[in-house]
């Protein structure tokens, strides 16, 4: 449960980082938002990846979230188009990250079924 809570705020500071970039443009005083949430948002990772949290998983989940999470809070925030086609996108990108999510499951499951007692993970000799 802990690394699912700090990859959350790793999507959270990544995405608040990306919509200050945009602030930034109009208004310099958000690149300290930017800097701040970039940098919380990698060293949040980096404890993700410490917990025990495939990469792969990880870091898909924080990029497919961000991504749909940025884009729907920038069509809000400053009026960007969203379409159909951008929306079809972002479903591909969460399909491809749930398939990677259960992947690692599976292999991490068929991973301690090979090393649980009794199993012969080799050929017998």
């Amino acid at each position: 449960m802990r690394k699912w809570v700090l990859l959350a705020g790793a999507i959270v500071t990544e995405v608040s980082a990306s919509l200050s970039l945009k602030a930034a443009l109009e208004h310099p005083a958000w690149f300290v938002v930017v800097g701040v949430g970039y940098a919380s948002a990698f060293v949040l990772l980096a404890f993700v990846l410490r917990a025990g949290m495939p990469l792969g998983v990880a870091y898909g989940v924080w990029g497919a979230l961000g991504v749909a999470l940025t884009a729907g809070l920038a069509a809000l925030l400053f009026g960007e188009t969203l379409t159909p086609v951008m929306l079809a996108g972002i479903a591909m990108v969460m399909a491809g990250v749930l398939a990677v999510e259960i992947g690692s499951q599976r292999a991490a499951s068929t991973k301690a079924d090979a090393a649980a007692p009794g199993r012969s993970g080799g050929a017998v000799r």
